[in-house]
């Protein structure tokens, strides 16, 4: 007897160190390779499961202290809009993760949404991933095809992979709209491309009071609310979703990707937020660019010996508009910065979510104003319904003053005249679609880390592209690019880590070539300098 317990008890202190040996192992795994396998059980010859400890349950879990990854990202608006870049939009959100954070002022996108969407969510350049436009307009010639190749893997998906619960909300234009049914396939819908969970529309635009939701690939309805708006609601989702995570698996980091409809066309936004910019824009965008200019200056945003660039004669002057046009367009900024203010306002419930829950300080949180320049599709006037500037169908100030009182409610669908988008790109020359032009592919960016970024308050100025995203989110978390992910050998990032330059504002720059190009515009940067040529405007 006493030799059988003995031999038992020998046996159970085996079994308990090849455990904790394969936990310790199970820390130490290859993750170049994904999904990671599981490991080997060991080898029992006890007859008895009562003389047994069972081992260990395989989990896969992220790096020690991997932070959690909010990426905020904003549609249409311009690298001047917004108050934390000189504008005249107040996002106090923004200024306030600013002034805990770092500002990028030399951060580049695709100039169009599809496209830098899908590089940001995969750290390959856009063609790569064969969006060389939005996905509406896909072909069938390699680059432009619609369909992300299976050796381009999603951040997402190697976040997951890697231990994260990944969640997306709001609008996802990455999805071929040819696959959008309950037929698909669902390859490129959110949740098969590394999203647990997704609440949002899939395509470009979506009305505001009355959006197209899915919940997963599941078509559902809006709350019914009289005061019902999407950001609104997209932000309770998200908020509730966090919690969830955070409540159940305390231990276990989340990648939140939360990308507003927002400031994208239709301008819908409550009255009371337009309201408070009456007046604020009498002044028309020829003066208000003068206005951004000095205020970027003094903030530090542009260089002191920096010079304005002239207004494009295919843009009309302030001072060519009739009375009825500057009355009309002045509102039509009004509510495009009223939707801004209101916006921000929801990131703000997000960033006081993660306060709450006692986790910020170990968040990356990533604010990205903008996934191209300024939109100028709302043609010379704007439109009270977007759908016909679209179309091909100029409106008119005698076509949009009927609609004037009503512009930003449920009974229009607007836009603001081009004028206002060349306004908001400031400094730049032009606009969202042209990518030979920085008016069209820069956009600000705030990135706040409490527990690693020091330097609260700093501007960095290295060349940063969209593309960059992916790979400072996978050294935040102290993971490899995966040289394979379910069996397909990966296409190494085009990005290179933003992180470089957290610590130093004077860190030589990493990402030091890259091409832009939409619609036939295109330019190249490298090493500080950027050669472009433009043949054609929206």
């Amino acid at each position: 007897m006493k030799y059988r317990i003995s031999r038992t008890f020998t046996l159970v202190a085996a079994l308990t160190a090849l455990c904790a040996s394969q936990d310790a192992v199970a820390q130490q795994v290859d993750r170049t390779v994904l999904p990671i396998p599981e490991p080997q059980p060991p080898v029992v010859t006890e007859l008895s499961a009562r003389d047994v400890s069972p081992p260990a349950r395989f989990d896969v879990k992220a790096p020690q202290g991997a932070p959690n990854v909010v990426v905020v990202l904003l549609d249409d608006i311009g690298f001047g809009q917004s108050s934390a870049f000189g504008g005249s939009i107040k996002m106090p959100t923004l200024d306030k993760l600013a002034a805990g954070g770092l500002r990028f002022n030399n951060f580049h996108t695709t100039a169009l949404c599809s496209p830098t969407r899908t590089a940001l969510l995969t750290g390959r350049n856009h063609h790569v991933n064969n969006a060389g436009a939005i996905m509406e307009l896909a072909t069938a010639f390699p680059g432009n095809t619609g369909i992300r190749p299976q050796s381009v893997a999603p951040l997402a998906e190697m976040l997951r992979l890697n231990g994260y619960s990944t969640g997306a909300f709001g609008k996802y234009h990455e999805t071929p709209p040819w696959e959008v049914s309950v037929s698909g396939p669902y390859d490129r819908w959110p949740t098969h491309s590394g999203f647990d969970k997704f609440y949002g529309f899939i395509g470009g635009e979506t009305n505001q009071w009355a959006p197209a939701i899915f919940d997963g690939t599941i078509r559902v309805e809006q709350p019914h609310s009289l005061d019902y708006h999407f950001t609104v609601d997209m932000t309770n989702q998200a908020i509730a979703w966090m919690q969830a995570q955070h409540s159940l698996t305390p231990d276990k980091p989340f990648f939140v990707y939360f990308a507003t409809g927002a400031l994208h066309a239709p301008h819908h936004v409550p009255k009371e937020y337009i309201d408070r910019y009456r007046g604020k824009f009498d002044q028309g965008w020829d003066v208000l660019r003068d206005e951004t200019f000095a205020r970027q200056k003094k903030m530090g945003i542009v260089p002191q010996s920096a010079d304005l660039t002239k207004r494009p004669k295919e843009i009309p002057s302030w001072a060519s508009q009739t009375a009825d046009q500057k009355k009309l367009e002045a509102r039509q900024m009004e509510t495009f910065a009223g939707f801004g203010e209101h916006t921000d306002e929801q990131v703000g419930r997000l960033v006081q979510a993660l306060q709450e829950m006692g986790v910020m300080d170990n968040t990356l949180f990533i604010y990205i104003v903008g996934d191209n320049g300024a939109s100028a599709e709302g043609g010379p006037e704007g439109a009270y319904n977007e759908m016909m500037a679209l179309n091909g169908i100029i409106n008119t100030a005698a076509i949009n003053m009927p609609h004037l009182e009503q512009w930003g409610g449920p009974s229009t669908f607007p836009h603001y005249a081009i004028g206002w988008a060349w306004a908001g790109d400031t400094p730049f020359q032009w606009t969202k679609q042209i990518a030979s032009h920085y008016g069209g592919t820069t956009n600000g960016v705030v990135i706040q880390w409490p527990a690693r970024i020091r330097d609260k308050g700093g501007v960095r100025a290295q060349f940063t592209y969209v593309t960059d995203i992916a790979p400072t989110v996978l050294e935040a978390a102290n993971l490899p690019f995966p040289r394979s992910l379910n069996g397909t050998i990966q296409r190494p990032f085009d990005g290179t880590s933003m992180a470089y330059c957290f610590d130093d504002p004077k860190a030589g720059e990493t990402h030091t070539t890259q091409y832009f190009e939409m619609f036939g515009n295109r330019g190249i940067y490298h090493d500080g300098w950027i050669a472009a040529t433009r043949h054609s405007i929206p």
